[in-house]
């Protein structure tokens, strides 16, 4: 039910960088959730047109979605974790990135033909 999705106006990396990106990323969601990574998904879209501060310089938008509520002190630590190590691993100034973190309803996150509420 975890989900981080990170979506960059840079090229892909190689692809073993990006597993090895979206692994860790999986790893430490699961960690800051408190979730079983075995229901953590991640994705990556690069390429994407994108401006941020007016120019088309390389920047990152990520969502984080959760089924119940994340508190402050958790979306501030994985603010600081995801934007290091996304940071790094594109090449993307730290200030150029966006987070989203989304609660979601039990009942509005499917999944194996049913929901979580």
């Amino acid at each position: 039910m975890p989900l981080i999705k990170v979506q960059t106006s840079v090229s892909a990396p190689a692809k073993a960088d990006i597993e090895a990106m979206l692994k860790s990323l999986s790893a430490k969601l699961a960690k800051h959730t408190g979730k079983p990574e075995s229901y953590v998904m991640t994705a990556f879209e690069p390429d994407i047109p994108m401006t941020f501060a007016g120019n088309t310089e390389p920047t990152c938008y990520i969502e984080i979605k959760s089924v119940g509520t994340m508190k402050p002190e958790q979306t501030q630590a994985m603010s600081q974790e995801f934007s290091e190590e996304i940071s790094q691993a594109l090449g993307v100034p730290k200030n150029r990135l966006y987070i989203e973190f989304a609660d979601a309803k039990g009942a509005m996150w499917g999944w194996n033909g049913t929901t979580f509420g």
